[in-house]
């Protein structure tokens, strides 16, 4: 069997860095982790290729060699997962899709036109799928009956078929699911509440496999919470450490994690010491009320400036996503979330406005009070809310808006990038050292001739620069990495700020259209009385 894997392209978000990827010659920040797990678990007798769109387009070869056409996807994707499926379909190919958003959305994948739906996780799916291909079925919905696979028996991914270069980070995973129960969250109905985790020898061949494919930069953990089976990590971690040490720290690491991780130092510096340097949290509001009705329980226990501060000062530096639009929210939401993030010094502050997300809590409470819109909710940074907020959505998103606006000005991004890396602690051994290429060379000369010299960020970007170089020398350049980062936000808050008013500028119009039928109706059952 000749299978075409496909990737389906990701409209620009917060998280697509495309002008700063651009600097030094990347397409895209991760590759298809999910993809490239499915051509591991398929049989390996089979032949496949694998494009992803957000690196280039498929090839009239690569349609033309293909007997099966497999599409993983996100929500956020769904608009060129349907053109993809749509093509393949043209072109009379037998087509399979799965992941995220078919699992969640199976009707809408349906309607797309593909001829199997493989939902829920592969390790169960994908085996059932190869049976009905023997038997000579031409169409079907496989599920898993809600069973959730042992990872332990997951192989190493087919990171071979990924074109690497294209790539800022790779991916791997160690662990699926997490203990909370956040009423906003589709990973518990995604993948559960009991983590379940590989071995510690799992995780350390796939590193392996990526370090013989001569990957040397850094490295996501795509795990929803890091630490949501502690002791398994902890284990995994002491066998990474020694991993570390004998390969001279090929690899940086970062991964996401629940705020609690700051009641455990100790585990910060274990981590710190295998090298990660970076943790993305989930703070989501300042408001304890909020994050008490949204049940996020977890972010309530201690001050989270506190958490943020704890994390950081030992070496990881924190990024963190933030939401607006909770239920029983007070006004100046968006102040507060600019105050905490500038209070806490977090350089990269993901903000969106809440998104019912498809069988969450969320979306089943808001169904019941009759208050969601659509059930599609796509967590874009770009699109107003898909239900009915128990505050004005003029007035959300108004602060929203300039809420990102403020939070990405050149010369406050800028300054809290330096206050953040003066906080952060640097590792304690030595990492490889590695000299810079010119594609590298390039990318630190243009930021250094944009904010340092074309912008107003001038009169900073140097004292900033020289202070961290004395100050931090293990970390400077990973700091105008950071600053790099800017040059996205840049562009971006301006996408931020256009969709989301003329989304507003509709919503507005049919609001006052609907009130203009309404009356007019009601002026009509008068008369008729």
């Amino acid at each position: 069997m000749r299978v075409l894997l496909v990737y389906p392209e990701f409209p620009q978000s917060f998280w697509s860095f495309d002008q700063a990827l651009n600097l030094v010659g990347r397409k895209a920040l991760l590759p298809p982790l999910g993809l490239v797990t499915v051509a591991a678990i398929l049989p390996q007798e089979w032949e496949f290729k694998l494009v992803d769109r957000n690196v280039r387009e498929v090839t009239e070869e690569e349609w033309n060699w293909s007997e099966l056409v497999i599409l993983s996807a996100m929500i956020v994707q769904q608009e060129d997962f349907a053109a993809q499926i749509k093509e393949a379909k043209r072109r009379g190919k037998i087509v399979a899709v799965g992941g995220p958003h078919a699992t969640s959305l199976p009707k809408l994948a349906e309607a797309t036109g593909a001829d199997f739906l493989v939902l829920d996780e592969g390790e169960i799916t994908l085996p059932l799928f190869v049976e009905a291909l023997e038997r000579g079925e031409t169409s079907g919905i496989i599920r898993s009956e809600d069973v959730k696979p042992d990872v332990t028996t997951t192989p190493v991914p087919r990171f071979d078929l990924l074109e690497m270069d294209a790539y800022d980070n790779m991916s791997v995973q160690f662990s699926r699911g997490c203990p909370f129960q956040c009423e906003f969250c589709d990973i518990i109905v995604l993948y559960g509440r009991k983590p379940r985790t590989k071995t510690p020898e799992q995780l350390i061949a796939e590193l392996q496999c990526l370090y013989d494919l001569g990957w040397r930069r850094s490295i996501f953990l795509v795990d929803d919470n890091f630490i949501g089976n502690k002791r398994n990590v902890r284990l995994m971690l002491n066998a990474l450490k020694e991993w570390m040490i004998e390969y001279n720290y090929p690899f940086t690491l970062n991964t996401e994690a629940s705020v609690d991780l700051a009641q455990d130092t100790d585990f910060i510096d274990l981590m710190v010491e295998c090298n990660f340097n970076a943790v993305f949290l989930g703070i989501e509001t300042p408001d304890a009320s909020s994050l008490a009705l949204t049940q996020k329980f977890q972010n309530n226990r201690d001050p989270l400036s506190e958490s943020v501060h704890t994390i950081m000062s030992r070496g990881l530096r924190v990024t963190a996503g933030f939401i607006i639009g909770f239920d029983g929210e007070k006004t100046g939401a968006g102040d507060r979330i600019i105050q905490f993030v500038e209070e806490t010094s977090i350089s990269l502050a993901m903000f969106s406005m809440l998104q019912a997300l498809p069988n969450t809590a969320l979306s089943l409470r808001l169904a019941k009070e009759n208050r969601l819109i659509d059930d599609e909710g796509t967590g874009n940074q770009t699109k107003l809310m898909n239900f009915i907020p128990t505050r004005p959505v003029e007035t959300i998103a108004d602060e929203y808006v300039r809420a990102f606006w403020e939070l990405y000005d050149p010369e406050k991004y800028l300054d809290r990038v330096y206050r953040q890396f003066k906080i952060l602690g640097e590792p304690g051994h030595k990492t490889a050292s590695r000299k810079p290429d010119l594609v590298t060379i390039k990318a630190i000369a243009t930021i250094c001739w944009r904010q340092g010299v074309l912008r107003k960020t001038r009169w900073k970007f140097w004292p900033y620069l020289f202070n961290m170089m004395r100050l931090k020398p293990k970390n400077w350049q990973l700091y105008l990495t950071i600053c790099a980062l800017g040059e996205h936000f840049l562009e971006y808050r301006q996408l931020v700020r256009s969709q989301i008013e003329e989304q507003l500028a509709e919503y507005v119009q049919a609001e006052s259209a609907l009130k203009q039928q309404q009356a007019k109706e009601e002026q009509a059952d008068q008369l008729v009385a």
